[in-house]
């Protein structure tokens, strides 16, 4: 079931969701537009983008949403320009790092997923690092997906189970070789900024998910965006095919 925010309808609040998702992925996108509406340089927009995601983590805490994860730059981003790409980075991981602590205050965990061979080895330790400190907190689980592809993550899954000399192989084998092994699939996933498409998020754990897609571009959309979508997925009757 897809649904479309075209316009601004009735705020909804905290009270009016029922049923919360108890994973929720979020496609941030729109940073770039935002910042072009503006007259401003696009990582401007990344810049903004990284503030609301900040945001978009105390409220998701606060809701009682167990695990958030959110598309922060794919694998497909890196052939965008050098300095975009480098841009981009550099301002997530300055917020990565600096967030640290208020995660570790509000007794969040993080997990970042993705291929991070394409980081220097700098990156991919303070990377490892910040997962580590967060490690055995039992709050909300905070995925960050880094240089991520869907296809890619599930190509490398199968190939795990080929060097294990596997020849029969259950659905159950393939998800404990994600990089989301151990999370509950997504409930829910956002996409802001107006585009219809998946993008090569979370292809294996989102079959069964519920879409949302806004069309309000990412730095703008603020809690009451949220609350919306959120009380609009606790309206919707899930099957599961049956």
């Amino acid at each position: 079931m897809f649904w479309s925010r075209k316009k601004k309808t009735k705020k909804a609040n905290a009270a009016d969701i029922g049923v919360l998702p108890r994973h929720l992925a979020i496609i941030m996108d729109g940073n770039g537009r935002w910042a072009t509406r503006r007259g401003m340089p696009r990582t401007a927009g990344h810049k903004a983008g990284s503030e609301n995601f900040v945001r978009t983590v105390d409220a998701c805490d606060r809701l009682g949403i167990q695990c958030l994860t959110v598309y922060a730059f794919s694998t497909e981003n890196w052939q965008r320009s050098d300095d975009e790409v480098q841009g981009i980075l550099k301002i997530m991981h300055a917020y990565i790092i600096k967030y640290v602590p208020e995660l570790m205050k509000k007794n969040i965990r993080l997990r970042i997923l993705g291929d991070l061979s394409y980081f220097d080895e700098e990156s991919r330790r303070a990377l490892g690092d910040s997962e580590k400190k967060l490690e055995n907190n039992t709050g909300l689980t905070l995925c960050i997906a880094l240089s991520y592809g869907g296809r890619n993550e599930i190509k490398q899954a199968l190939e795990s189970l080929i060097r294990e000399g596997r020849t029969e192989v259950t659905e159950e084998d393939i998800s404990n070789r994600l990089y989301t092994a151990g999370l509950p699939d997504p409930d829910l996933v956002i996409r802001t900024g107006g585009e219809k498409r998946i993008s090569n998020f979370l292809l294996w754990q989102s079959a069964y998910a519920e879409y949302y897609f806004s069309d309000v571009l990412w730095p703008d959309f603020d809690e009451d965006c949220l609350l919306e979508a959120a009380s609009e997925f606790g309206r919707r009757k899930r099957r599961f095919g049956k």
